[in-house]
């Protein structure tokens, strides 16, 4: 890739997070507590208002001293728009490959030529986005877990990213209050999530072969590591229902895998019991909080 194709002019140039859900918003806001301007794109208003509303309020807590100035923050339903002078642009829709295709396609006829761009997703690699790509060399993964309460992101190349780019954001995200990890090589699952997928997998194991129960594990489990939370609590937490899609992806690429622990999350699903958004999952006590 010649020179001429790197983004310069970071601290006056837009970043844009297409995708106003949790994971989009918690990315806008870590953008734009390093000063320059943030635009979030979303289709749905009522999306683009729960972000206003989310971002008013913890944007003054990330703030590092009184006197700093967050970027300025435009919601927008308008993609082209937004995509004006934008150095960088991530992709946070939900996680179905073919509308991440067709979003990372749009993007790359769309966003200016020396634009990076980024998915979010958690499961696949970008790789398997750019067959309808023209300039695949400025496509590469931003994995973020759960900002700004975990500040990590996990940056990977499609095999075609000019390591370059990844440099540069290597580089840059420290700016927005994140930690950047580097993953080597193409994985599913990226560095943590592959760790974390083994500690959950081997913990429903245990409790679908009678061992013990999902709270005995949790407790021996915060007892041990001096974790605040154990993995059925972390399971509840994000929903028994994207467990079970994400280890049946995992289950695709692996097939030698037990089942059990997949077996066990759809006895669990089957009774509507996904976790904290249903009041019920592994623990039946969300109801009272």
């Amino acid at each position: 890739m010649q020179a001429r194709m790197m983004p310069d002019h970071l601290e006056t140039r837009p970043s844009v997070v297409i995708g106003a859900g949790t994971l989009g918003r918690g990315i806008a806001l870590m953008h734009s507590t390093g000063g320059s301007e943030v635009r979030l794109v979303d289709t749905s208003e009522r999306a683009l208002e729960q972000a206003r509303a989310y971002l008013s309020a913890e944007l003054p807590k990330l703030l590092p001293a009184e006197h700093s100035k967050p970027g300025k923050l435009v919601f927008t339903q308008d993609l082209r728009s937004a995509l004006d002078d934008a150095w960088l642009v991530t992709e946070a829709v939900p996680e179905k490959l073919e509308l991440k295709k067709e979003v990372i396609s749009d993007l790359d006829r769309l966003a200016p030529p020396d634009a990076i761009l980024a998915s979010n997703s958690s499961s696949f690699p970008t790789s398997q986005m750019i067959d309808r790509v023209i300039r695949k060399e400025r496509v590469l993964n931003t994995h973020y877990y759960w900002p700004p309460q975990v500040n990590v992101v996990e940056i990977m190349s499609t095999g075609h990213t000019e390591p370059a780019l990844i440099e540069l954001l290597l580089a840059r995200f420290p700016a927005y209050g994140l930690l950047p990890f580097h993953v080597q090589r193409e994985s599913v699952g990226f560095i943590f999530n592959r760790i974390w997928a083994a500690i959950k997998r081997e913990s429903l194991s245990v409790v679908a072969e009678g061992v013990s129960s999902p709270e005995e594990v949790d407790r021996i489990f915060t007892h041990v590591l001096g974790a605040a939370n154990g993995p059925f609590r972390l399971m509840d937490r994000v929903g028994l229902d994207v467990v079970l899609d994400i280890e049946e992806h995992y289950a695709a690429s692996r097939p030698s895998l037990p089942a059990a622990p997949r077996e066990l999350l759809r006895e669990y699903i089957s009774r509507t019991w996904l976790g904290v958004k249903t009041g019920r999952g592994f623990y039946r006590d969300y109801r009272e909080r």
